[in-house]
């Protein structure tokens, strides 16, 4: 493994970090990984953070479950419930800004949201480095997934990053691909954790938002806006993801106590999720937040 420490802040540009939190890799590697935080902007980075050839080894897991597919645990089983939840939910967001096209989601793991907007009568692409996800998002919209987003020329109505921003090393670049295939008139929805919402304040190191090493880059609202800002994106919306607070928290207590998913913990798992929903209905901090922007 390679690692690579991050030395200027891709928000703002200035160099100066200093230590935030220490936090665990519980999915893979089971090794400790440190966030850093920009002293000017505030945005936390993991670093030093393994770099782009060798990040793929900490995606080798079944309990890595946007990849793989699995549904063989208890949690598998509840996030794949959740999913089936949220991709009608997803779809009825989108519809409100745009009613049919096209649509490319970026980091499309195994297909199920491409499938759904196909039976929608959306016209889908997908890009997805995982093989083994690839190949399920394959199959299941018998449709060419792509490797990389350099890979067509395509422009599109709508683009969608759900839960993948976090994890693109090369930030601003990204950013700029993606806005070259975005059509004049298009939204781009970008759905990230939150480390400000009161479930991450909770759980501190074990907060599951983290997810260390996998999720390099770890956001507020205000660096969100920046971001955006920056690239010539305005932002029309942000819209809460409800059911992550509980999901994360659940993730959390499990991670605090790895012996057993108790229906204690369960029963934490959902008042903490509870709370934190409640609490962000007077500040906005969801846990996770939807970014619908434009060009400005």
């Amino acid at each position: 493994m390679t690692l690579e420490s991050v030395v200027i802040c891709p928000i703002c540009n200035t160099t100066s970090f200093h230590h935030f939190l220490t936090t665990h890799d519980y999915t893979v590697s089971q090794k400790d990984f440190h966030l850093q935080q920009c002293s000017t902007c505030n945005f936390v980075v993991t670093s030093p953070r393994p770099d782009q050839n060798s990040i793929s080894e900490f995606y080798k897991s079944e309990k890595y479950i946007s990849h793989s597919g699995t549904r063989k645990s208890l949690m598998d089983k509840i996030y794949i419930q959740a999913r089936s939840i949220t991709l009608k939910w997803k779809y009825e967001l989108i519809s409100k800004f745009k009613l049919h096209g096209k649509i490319l989601d970026y980091g499309c793991g195994t297909g199920e949201f491409l499938h759904f907007m196909q039976v929608k009568n959306w016209k889908v692409s997908g890009v997805e480095p995982s093989e083994i996800a690839k190949h399920k998002a394959t199959q299941i919209t018998q449709s060419e997934i792509l490797t990389d987003l350099n890979s067509t020329k395509d422009k599109f109505d709508a683009i969608t990053l759900w839960h993948v921003l976090e994890h693109v090393h090369d930030l601003n670049q990204k950013i700029n691909d993606l806005i070259n295939h975005l059509n004049d008139d298009g939204i781009i929805f970008i759905a990230v954790p939150n480390h400000e919402s009161e479930d991450a304040k909770k759980y501190r190191s074990y907060w599951a938002g983290y997810d260390v090493p996998r999720h390099v880059w770890h956001f507020s609202q205000s660096n969100m806006k920046h971001l955006l800002n920056k690239h010539g994106l305005s932002l029309i919306k942000t819209e809460p993801m409800k059911l992550d607070s509980y999901y994360v928290s659940l993730l959390s207590e499990i991670y605090k106590n790895p012996n057993a998913m108790s229906l204690i913990s369960m029963s934490r798992a959902f008042f903490s999720g509870l709370q934190s929903n409640r609490h962000a209905r007077k500040t906005g901090s969801y846990s996770s937040l939807i970014y619908i922007a434009k060009r400005s």
